[in-house]
């Protein structure tokens, strides 16, 4: 029975509990609260949060969540802060728990094509590390130069080159995983073949952060491959027709390691960004790379497969070339900037749908008398159109999404749903696509799921309100 003086814990104590422990690692400074609130997808929470702890090994993270369960104070994880769903957004009442300063790469084994990170290890630095070994860790996310492994991790990133070379869920051989009462977990094991029990590190991959922070990862890696590679750049006087010639590509049994197909809108903007002459109207783009040992010869093959589809085929001379033309792709992102504020989506169909796909795109485009700007990773179906409107930031940054977007977006998530397709290919739910989850899992399989977490995380104190809306739609 509580005494008379008892009370619950106030904000001003969760923080002076966490100060006590961690010391100058408690950070308050109102504009490092202000930039935990927001990620790459212009979407912010509510009000700030209490406290941005700056975890620098794993007791840190155990001891943050102890206080945290001791005083049944959410905690939101975060690692660059590049995600495109607001997963990693925190505001009022929570703890921030940043583990960007867990950046060391723990073990390098060569012969056995394994490393063990930390979670804060920028991708594009875990690669520059491992290619003295001839090694390299294949998942390729646009943002590889700035977003984190644990982030990777925990969103189930995929990126240009998974097509050929899978994504992060292939690259992953276990994980360690501190639960939210701060018990530290060791899921997964250092070997390649591995049954012991359920495999809960495949569990953790894409949970984003609802069972339990990633503290550390033993990573599947690829020896450098050799040779070098090809790159070639195909355009087409429709989209669908630069659809359909990707998928003859997969079709005719030719896998390049990077697919990329740009619809007009999106060219256009990349070429006014880059200065470079205006593409013909109404052109769609498809960049293709090869590599390896055949490169030239798969290049030449896909090269005569998307001619005999009615592309309009340029072959890079030289590697330089090559990059010249990848950086159209690449460049997308800050050419979506100058149209206006963007909503940034993530659908995926199967590869004989994507015709079907930029189809609905267009039509919602017409119906609804929008900008819709679409890339796709052709190689596997996954597209990211790109919704444009004109309502700019408000005082707190905060990007409120007229309702209109949201209606079309709705349209766009349950076309690819008709079309065998999933709501998101390699962005996660967070919270922006919380609402439509129930329509692709089933109320049957959306109830079992949030049974799981509840078993990782009985109070409900990790990450609350993302993936999973409080009741289902």
């Amino acid at each position: 029975m509580s005494t008379p003086d008892a009370r619950a814990p106030g904000p001003a104590d969760v923080v002076a509990l966490l100060q006590s422990a961690l010391g100058e690692r408690v950070d308050t400074d109102p504009a490092v609260l202000r930039s935990v609130r927001a990620d790459k997808s212009g979407h912010a929470a509510a009000g700030t949060p209490l406290a941005v702890v700056h975890a620098e090994s794993v007791a840190d993270v155990q001891e943050t969540l102890r206080i945290a369960s001791a005083t049944g104070t959410p905690v939101v994880t975060r690692g660059a802060g590049t995600g495109l769903a607001g997963g990693a957004n925190a505001g009022a009442g929570e703890i921030a728990l940043s583990v960007r300063r867990m950046d060391r790469i723990l073990d390098i084994r060569p012969d056995d094509l394994v490393a063990v990170v930390e979670p804060g290890i920028i991708n594009a630095d875990l690669n520059a590390a491992l290619l003295p070994h001839g090694l390299w860790w294949a998942p390729d996310p646009a943002s590889r130069a700035i977003s984190t492994v644990g982030g990777n991790i925990a969103t189930g990133a995929g990126g240009l080159l998974c097509a050929k070379y899978g994504v992060v869920r292939d690259a992953v051989l276990g994980v360690d995983v501190v639960l939210a009462d701060g018990r530290l977990l060791h899921l997964g094991r250092g070997t390649v073949k591995g049954v012991t029990g359920l495999d809960l590190t495949a569990l953790m991959i894409g949970s984003e952060g609802t069972l339990g922070v990633i503290v550390g990862a033993t990573l599947k890696l690829r020896r450098v491959v050799p040779g070098e590679t090809r790159t070639l750049a195909a355009t087409f006087t429709r989209v669908g027709d630069a659809a359909r010639a990707s998928a003859a590509v997969t079709a005719a049994g030719l896998q390049p390691a990077v697919m990329e197909l740009m619809d007009a809108a999106a060219l256009a903007a990349v070429h006014d960004l880059l200065a470079l002459p205006a593409p013909t109207h109404g052109a769609a783009q498809l960049t293709v790379q090869t590599d390896g040992p055949a490169a030239d010869e798969e290049a030449r093959a896909i090269a005569e497969v998307l001619r005999t589809r009615g592309g309009t085929v340029v072959v890079a001379v030289d590697a330089a070339e090559g990059e010249r033309l990848l950086a159209i792709r690449r460049s997308l992102h800050p050419a979506m900037e100058r149209l206006g504020t963007t909503l940034i989506e993530d659908v995926c169909v199967p590869r004989s749908a994507l015709p079907a796909m930029f189809d609905e795109i267009a039509r919602i485009e017409r119906e609804r008398d929008l900008r819709i700007p679409t890339v796709a990773h052709a190689g596997d179906g996954n597209l990211h159109p790109n919704f444009i409107f004109d309502v700019a930031p408000g005082p707190d940054g905060v990007v409120e999404v007229p309702a209109a977007i949201w209606e079309a977006a709705d349209e766009l998530f349950r076309a690819a749903l008709r079309l065998g397709g999933t709501l998101t290919g390699e962005h996660g739910v967070g919270v922006l696509k919380r609402r439509w989850l129930a329509d692709e899992l089933g109320e049957d399989q959306w109830r079992l799921q949030r049974e799981i977490t509840a078993v990782f995380d009985p109070a409900g104190i990790l990450n609350p309100g993302k993936v999973f809306a409080p009741s289902a739609p």
